[in-house]
């Protein structure tokens, strides 16, 4: 899933910090941006778990151009993250499921060339991505 950050330059005075306007809490600074970027993520990791743990729902990102129109972003720069929520949605569940052959290899090969994790982990985020289509 992919979340918006709002980047707050810093300068040879002050640290950039970055937000995540839509997991509350998700708030952090670094010296340079690649160290706010990966402090970022964390905070983001952090934040979703404890949400998680707490049985809480996990906040839809919003678009870039919603939080722009806020004054409280404004001058700040845009990005986007990609959160691997899966660890987020609860316990993993073994299910059994039948697909065309031709289907399985094609899903195989797609997680071979990106990088995947595993069928599993593209299975689960195809559905999420379906599910949360048709929310909107």
């Amino acid at each position: 899933m992919q979340y918006p950050i709002a980047i707050e330059w810093g300068d040879e005075n002050t640290a950039t910090g970055i937000i995540f306007p839509d997991i509350p809490g998700a708030i952090t600074a670094g010296d340079t941006i690649e160290q706010a970027y990966e402090l970022a993520v964390e905070a983001a990791h952090i934040q979703l778990e404890e949400l998680s743990n707490n049985g809480q729902q996990i906040p839809k990102p919003r678009s870039i151009a919603e939080h722009r129109d806020n004054p409280e972003f404004a001058g700040w720069g845009w990005g986007l993250v990609e959160i691997d929520l899966t660890p987020y949605l609860g316990k993993a569940e073994k299910v059994n499921v039948t697909l065309p052959g031709r289907l399985v290899k094609q899903i195989d090969d797609y997680v071979s060339v990106h990088g995947i994790k595993s069928r599993s982990a593209f299975l689960a985020r195809a559905a999420q991505h379906e599910l949360e289509r048709h929310a909107r």
